[in-house]
């Protein structure tokens, strides 16, 4: 059955009408409504079919009969299913060519991500057979779970949007693909984290294989402890291979319907947005896969928005060797034969848009558009709509479990915990997920800055990373308990005052790093007296020399000084009363320059002050012929030492003290975890506009409260008493009668405020006058106008005052009448003054 018909090549490239509302949609169990809501909830496209589709549907009917006449032993194709609406429509006019707003679905791979993550999995029952429904892109969206069909056709509809020359693929795969079980396969996290220690690990040993690097000192080892832990590397080997063995022969068991389940997948073709090679997408998980995958058995048919191709290729072998190239009809077998491909759509709309130009230039009539055969109509489907909430809720309910090979991997949308989780991955120990190994989790938006978390069971240690504008700029932190002698481990940024990148503390001993020091300090470890330790609790306890043995501090070279008088380690053993100071190693010399101090003893009670003697200070000097140092400068030394090691001493005291405050922040932090809501994503506007609401309304509330507490006149009585709610007689008859004479008083204060204005305008136009006649006869015309206007000021003032006060004598008595007959109706006072 052949019909000739317009072409519409450039809005079918386009792909599209434009845009509609949103639908309603039930589920499969639901899908033939009553005529009634059915109108009520679909459009018309939905309920009906246009001429084109129905002589489509002829076509494809025809074409059903012919191919199982022709083919019996081939399963029928998925030509005519039927869609939410109990009608039959074309499988490709359910294909909607969308390009969204989103920038994240401008790619194949965000477009793959977000069907696969956004969309549930509704298994195809019984698993050989084609469905008999097809429901549309937009009611798959709001009810979030779909068949592998309805995922191809989402998929496909969002890279046919973005310019991608994608297929729907209707054949057969394995299993675990067909059924989304990835149980056997290795989690995504995982193989990111190996890659990235394989090319640390690669990094190393190049740096090792060079040979012009300078070659370490050996290293004396025993060879009885390298013996010893050969032998536990080996049984360890062996442990690890049995394992290995064991999980080798618990493969799951073969599938009875192995090459019999249906399943549909993507295909893109290259040539369009710079692909380079076909491949498939897998629309149940969003990977990509070569086509000569395995996982991939065979293939039926396959179509686009402007056709529907029959494979006419061998698949015995899979889809290794299967040729794409939809324009032979020996391989692929197209319904609507001759309708326009894709490639010819591109290049017959250049051909236009050039023989356009052409006439425009030539002057010349267009020519006429040759009729063709029967092209495919245009999608029945509304525009598809995808929301910026949407693709933050990414999944059904707002998260998602995944099983793999021992590995159990969660994800949650922004905001959904109160403690900002977003990912977490368990490792474990066996297939059986009983035993954890490793919880590492991700997390995002917290006001503590806190983005991973790794928790190692076995060894029972907790790791934690946070981003750089945290507090004490708190970089890492490891530690197995947050107490006060558990060992700790934090890495700081380099953007300190102090200097200090890492702090390593165990119970008895604490080492620092630092860089980029003005003293050139890289190196600290401290040894403390296992008896007396700092505790979290003792935080402000004086650091006494008594709890530190021994300090050692190491430093860079100073250019700046001779090598001899630049220290590059000195040790405090505070205990033994000793400073060791050792200096950088000179030019051309193995050995550095050396010396030891004893400090004198200090005064006390009973005896005074040691004095410094020369056999206090041993000292080393690799040059002979330097001349040594006299007993004062010695002295000397010895003083700034002293007064360095109490600051050190005060410096390790901060330090306790800071290790104990990042402790109890942290804690308080894992107690009261605050999240920050950004106002550009959809929860946190509408977190915004709710707090925008309520701070309106407390502030009208507020507002009111103060009109309210302005127009009370009892207010300013209320507060003098105890119990402002509850008047007894005498208090409501106290009120009263203070109220009043208050009142009385502010009404004579106003009178004599008003009368002492007027006496003091009347005393200062008596004076000007009295100056005026004194000096009346010796005045210039300037002064005689400033005189007369100075006095008709005054004389204005003064009428303005005797009319305020007159004014005052007549309103007082009914303001005073009026405030007592308001006090009298007063609710709080009436009750008691009428009794």
């Amino acid at each position: 059955m052949e019909t000739l018909l317009e072409s519409h090549d450039e809005e079918q490239l386009r792909g599209g009408e434009t845009p509609e509302e949103k639908l309603q949609v039930s589920d499969h169990q639901d899908l033939l409504l009553s005529l009634e809501q059915t109108d009520a909830l679909y459009p018309e496209s939905y309920r009906l079919n246009s001429s084109d589709e129905v002589r489509l549907l002829a076509v494809a009917d025809n074409f059903q009969r012919q191919f199982s006449h022709l083919f019996p032993d081939r399963k029928p194709l998925l030509l005519c299913p039927i869609n939410e609406c109990g009608v039959k429509k074309f499988v490709s006019t359910t294909l909607q060519p969308t390009l969204t707003i989103h920038p994240g679905l401008f790619t194949w791979e965000g477009c793959a991500s977000f069907v696969a993550n956004f969309l549930s999995l509704d298994p195809l029952e019984p698993p050989v057979d084609l469905p008999r429904y097809l429901s549309s892109s937009t009611s798959v969206l709001q009810r979030q779970t779909a068949t592998c069909f309805e995922f191809g056709t989402l998929l496909c509809s969002l890279l046919l949007g973005t310019n991608y020359d994608a297929y729907c693929v209707s054949g057969y795969a394995v299993r675990d693909m067909c059924l989304l079980d990835q149980r056997l396969q290795e989690c995504p996290l995982l193989d990111t984290q190996l890659n990235v220690t394989d090319e640390v690990v690669m990094s190393l040993q190049q740096q090792q294989e060079n040979k012009y690097t300078v070659r370490p000192l050996r290293e004396l080892e025993s060879h009885f402890v390298i013996q010893q832990e050969k032998k536990k590397r080996e049984a360890e080997a062996v442990l690890l291979q049995r394992q290995t063995l064991q999980e080798d022969t618990q493969q799951p068991p073969a599938d009875p319907l192995q090459g019999l389940r249906v399943h549909c997948w993507v295909l893109v073709l290259s040539g369009s947005r710079s692909v380079q090679e076909n491949f498939f997408i897998d629309p149940l998980t969003g990977k990509s896969y070569s086509t000569a995958s395995e996982s991939f058995l065979g293939i039926e048919s396959m179509w686009n928005n402007l056709n529907y191709y029959v494979n006419m290729q061998d698949c015995s072998n899979g889809c290794a060797d299967m040729v794409y190239d939809l324009d032979d009809i020996k391989l692929w077998e197209p319904v609507l034969y001759g309708a326009t491909s894709k490639k010819q759509l591109i290049l017959n709309v250049l051909k236009k848009k050039e023989s356009h130009m052409m006439s425009r230039i030539n002057h010349d009539d267009e020519e006429q558009e040759q009729p063709r055969a029967l092209e495919m109509p245009r999608s029945w489907v509304s525009y598809i709509t995808i929301s910026k909430k949407d693709l933050e809720t990414r999944w059904p309910g707002g998260q998602r479990t995944t099983r793999y090979r021992k590995a159990k991997l969660e994800e949650f949308s922004p905001y959904l915990r109160s403690d900002g989780l977003l990912t977490r991955l368990t490792t474990y120990r066996d297939q059986d997920y009983s035993e954890e190994f490793v919880v590492k989790e991700w997390y995002k938006h917290r006001n503590d800055h806190l983005e991973e978390r790794e928790v190692h069971k076995v060894d029972n240690f907790t790791t934690e990373r946070f981003m750089c504008e945290r507090r004490f700029h708190l970089l890492f932190l490891r530690y197995t308990h947050l107490s006060a002698d558990a060992e700790r481990h934090m890495e700081f940024n380099s953007v300190r005052v102090d200097g200090l990148v890492r702090r390593v503390e165990t119970p008895g001993e604490m080492t620092e790093i630092f860089k980029g020091r003005d003293d050139f300090l890289h190196y600290r470890h401290v040894i403390f007296d296992r008896h007396v330790q700092f505790t979290e609790a003792d935080v402000s306890f004086k650091a006494d020399e008594r709890l530190l043995l021994k300090v050692v501090e190491r430093f860079h070279r100073n250019r700046k000084k001779p090598a001899s008088q630049d220290v590059a380690e000195r040790v405090f053993l505070l205990t033994l009363r000793r400073i060791e100071v050792t200096y950088h190693l000179e030019d051309q010399r193995f050995i550095p320059s050396k010396r030891s101090f004893i400090k004198p003893r200090e005064s006390t009670e009973i005896q005074k002050e040691e004095e410094f003697t020369a056999d206090m200070v041993s000292s080393f000097q690799v040059d002979p012929a330097e001349k040594p140092l006299n007993r004062l400068t010695l002295y000397e030394m010895l003083l700034d030492l002293m007064m360095d090691e109490k600051k050190v001493v005060l410096q390790i005291k901060e330090s306790k003290k800071e290790v104990g405050d990042i402790v109890s922040c942290r804690q308080q932090e894992e107690r009261d975890v605050q999240l920050h809501f950004s106002p550009w994503s959809t929860t946190g506007a509408v977190r915004a506009r709710s707090q925008r609401r309520e701070m309106e309304h407390l502030a009208v509330e507020e507002q009111r409260w103060l009109q309210e507490k302005e127009e009370d006149i009892l207010a300013p009585l209320l507060i003098r008493l105890d119990s402002a709610e509850t008047l007894s007689a005498s208090s409501a008859k106290q009120l009263y009668h203070d109220c009043l004479a208050e009142f009385k008083q502010r009404l004579v204060e106003q009178a004599n405020l008003i009368q002492e204005r007027l006496e003091k305008e009347t005393q200062e136009l008596q004076k000007k006058q009295q100056w005026y006649q004194k000096n009346q006869l010796s005045m210039t015309p300037e002064q005689e106008e400033e005189y007369q206007a100075y006095c008709s000021e005054k004389t204005l003032q003064i009428h303005v005052a005797k009319k305020r006060l007159s004014m005052h004598k007549e309103t007082a008595p009914q303001k005073f009448c009026a405030l007592e007959q308001r006090l009298k109706q007063d609710a709080r006072l009436a009750p008691h003054l009428l009794g």
